[in-house]
């Protein structure tokens, strides 16, 4: 007896899973110019990824993907849930992918390719003249990518769509606006208290131990390697590359440990979230993470109320000083409050959790202004280091401080920066309900941070975007979120209050 001929919707998920095999295959290409491609072969490796772009995107955009979508949606009710959230992102993605023409998809990602090692070069060189052009194209690029798919009120909130379904200005003025008038009060008393210095732990920290101290750490709160990898790259970032392919990256300060720990921890956060989608579902939209305001939450959850609590240091030092003898003089009480020093500083990746989110607000004005038309190409530089001044009473010394120290604008990811702030609020909610669920309060205050990883998959990581992103976090803490949480946990910590 021959098989059943499928229904459209078997052939939208057939479909989907080849056009997954591509967007895995451009990561692994995007991986490698991070972390092994050589220079001459930069202009190469554009080529390739705007081939795969442009492939996947006519293969989507087919006239019989479409009828697909339409009988799909006629025999909606025998869908399960799963299957009717899966059809409602294709018919959303189809809609928007086939307003793009397909010269300006792969445009997109040769310039992005390219982009990506003039933002290198400028950073290294620190000299904005090297990134302008670039940068300037991938603004006008992104301008014409919203213009063809249209936009509610303003340019900017079909960039920030991409990245946090539904969000918009008007909806994170409200987020900041909440968030801001406790924020600034707090960071002020927080950096005028003395702790332990930070330069106090200045020394001299081998890569090669700094790689297996990392390693052990990440192993122990549930990144798996047999499943993974840790690399050096100019920024840090996490990307999966299939359901059982997820690589890490850190970058290193020989003179300060926990720069490249804390990059790990916050990589690690991201990977363990990709590790947890359910590897059926994979190519599936079901079986991706939902936001990247969900994604940070992950990260931002295990680099700072995990990584950065006294109980993770009451475990880990000892091992530090194992690998680092000048730390066994320290206490764990010590080592916490040198990792929780609030304190006025120009780099975001590095910038303690009470003053991080000012960095996130710079950002976001900085591209609101941008897309408006208000912030011109040639005024960047300034204008982000009289905001900088104006935010942290800091001058910007140089461009590697300020406007060229992040790799996300080589990337076109206009509209992912505020994600950060969401991930901040996302992860003290969630700690906070996880905190008060059966044995993860005290498991973590006695450095076991399993029960806290076991929740964080049944109610973030399996669900994956079966929900929208704030169905998802108030299904799993009970509540919608707010920055209530995430100001008791900063005044807790750097207060003590």
């Amino acid at each position: 007896m021959s098989a059943p001929d499928p229904t459209a919707y078997d052939k939208l998920a057939d479909l989907s899973r080849e056009l997954r095999y591509l967007k895995d295959a451009q990561a692994i290409l995007g991986w490698d110019q991070e972390v092994n491609l050589a220079k001459k072969g930069v202009a190469y490796r554009a080529q390739q990824l705007a081939f795969l772009s442009g492939e996947a995107h006519q293969r989507f955009t087919r006239e019989e993907v479409g009828d697909w979508l339409a009988e799909a949606d006629q025999s909606a009710e025998t869908l399960n849930p799963q299957q009717t959230a899966n059809l409602a992102h294709w018919q959303r993605e189809y809609q928007r992918a086939t307003c793009l023409p397909l010269a300006l998809v792969k445009k997109m990602a040769e310039t992005q390719a390219l982009a990506h090692e003039a933002w290198s070069q400028a950073r290294a060189a620190s000299d904005f003249s090297q990134f302008r052009q670039p940068l300037g194209e991938l603004i006008e690029l992104s301008k014409e990518q919203v213009g063809h798919w249209g936009y509610s009120d303003q340019p900017y909130n079909g960039l920030l769509d991409i990245y946090e379904r539904g969000a918009t200005v008007q909806q994170l003025d409200q987020v900041f606006d909440e968030l801001k008038p406790d924020l600034i009060p707090l960071v002020e008393e927080a950096c005028g208290r003395e702790t332990y210095a930070p330069t106090e732990l200045r020394g001299d920290y081998p890569i090669e131990k700094q790689t297996a101290l990392n390693q052990e750490i990440a192993e122990s709160i549930g990144f798996d390697f047999d499943a993974g990898r840790i690399d050096t790259a100019v920024h840090p970032f996490c990307t999966g590359l299939g359901p059982m392919d997820t690589r890490l990256t850190t970058r290193y300060d020989e003179t300060d440990f926990r720069s490249s720990l804390y990059g790990v921890l916050h990589e690690a956060g991201h990977g363990m979230y990709e590790q947890g989608l359910d590897a059926e579902q994979h190519g599936l939209p079901t079986g991706d993470a939902v936001s990247l305001g969900v994604h940070e939450s992950q990260s931002r959850l295990w680099e700072n109320h995990v990584g950065r609590s006294l109980s993770f240091w009451e475990k880990w030092l000892p091992r530090a000083a194992h690998y680092f003898p000048q730390l066994s003089g320290l206490s764990a009480e010590q080592m916490y409050r040198a990792c929780n020093q609030a304190e006025k500083t120009h780099i975001r990746v590095e910038a303690d959790e009470v003053t991080y989110d000012l960095h996130i607000i710079l950002r976001y004005e900085m591209e609101k202004a941008i897309f408006s038309g208000d912030l011109a190409l040639d005024d960047i530089p300034a204008a982000w280091d009289e905001k900088f001044e104006q935010s942290f009473g800091l001058q910007v010394d140089t461009p590697a401080n300020g406007c060229l120290q992040d790799i996300h604008w080589s990337m076109g990811g206009f509209g992912y920066f505020p994600t950060y702030s969401l991930g901040n609020l996302n992860a003290s909610h969630l700690v906070a309900a996880a905190r008060g669920s059966g044995s993860v309060a005290a498991a973590m205050d006695s450095g076991d941070y399993s029960p806290l990883l076991a929740w964080m998959r049944e109610h973030i990581h399996q669900p994956g975007s079966l929900l929208a992103p704030e169905q998802l976090i108030e299904t799993a803490a009970g509540s919608p979120v707010s920055s209530a949480a995430h100001l008791a946990h900063l005044s807790q910590r750097y207060l003590g209050n």
